[in-house]
């Protein structure tokens, strides 16, 4: 039993095909997954997947890369996409300074905006951070909520600020690669207790198959490398990261 806490079945390249993926992760042993939002339209089709199957959650949110012509009425289409009971976090959203698309003032208000959202329905957020470790940590620390920190590409030291203040870090297919020593670092330091695993497919496809599409069932390597690089069995790895996804998610 295995959770692969960020798809985008709902992308593209995989939502038309996407009974293909779910067979697929099912027949690996990856029995619940969560389907994430970067926009409106993303969101919706997040929950449009979510409310197909039993084992299937949705996030809704408007992404850092997303956001520059997001209006209060798109604001107020997540919020009410948050109520669904198959919506189970609000992601995801966060800052991304590696790209200039958005400036820094419209992705901080987003980011702002969507956390009240989240702290209005108390669901958990799902925290997209690239090249913007330092304003993310302080804006989580001020708001005070919880969350996760989608697909961690921080220090170790890092992500222990993060936990500090409640938040779990879910990693992705970068610990599977080579010379990835950053996440390799993270994997050996952070406790079991506060990782969870993802495949965010398509994208960052792990190695055995790094170049190709990525898919729900390929979550199952990233736990196989976080099991070498601790000494661990797969298994514990797995049961772990999944009871740990089933409690920040508050899926019973």
């Amino acid at each position: 039993m295995c959770f692969d806490t960020h798809t985008h079945l709902n992308s593209q390249e995989l939502f038309g095909n996407r009974q293909q993926y779910i067979d697929n992760a099912l027949q690996q042993g990856i029995n619940y997954m969560l389907v994430v939002g970067y926009d409106t339209a993303s969101s919706k089709k997040a929950v449009q997947i979510a409310n197909e199957y039993s084992f299937i959650y949705a996030a809704v949110g408007i992404g850092p890369n997303d956001c520059n012509d997001t209006t209060t009425t798109d604001l107020k289409q997540i919020e009410e996409l948050s109520y669904d009971p198959k919506v189970v976090a609000i992601g995801e959203i966060g800052l991304d300074y590696y790209w200039d698309t958005v400036t820094k003032e419209k992705q901080i208000e987003m980011f702002y905006k969507q956390i009240e959202i989240a702290k209005k329905v108390n669901k958990p957020i799902v925290i997209h951070c690239r090249d913007a470790f330092n304003d993310t940590y302080q804006i989580l620390k001020e708001t005070n909520h919880y969350g996760i920190m989608h697909c961690y590409s921080g220090s170790a030291e890092m992500a222990k600020r993060f936990i500090n203040i409640n938040y779990m870090i879910s990693l992705a297919g970068p610990v599977t690669f080579k010379n990835a020593k950053v996440p390799k670092s993270v994997a050996i330091e952070i406790e079991l207790t506060h990782l969870l695993i993802e495949t965010d497919c398509p994208y960052l496809t792990p190695v055995p198959f790094r170049g190709k599409l990525n898919e729900p069932a390929n979550v199952q390597y990233v736990a196989k490398e976080i099991a070498r690089l601790k000494e661990l069995p797969v298994e514990e790895v797995i049961k772990a990261t999944t009871c740990n996804a089933m409690r920040v998610f508050g899926i019973k």
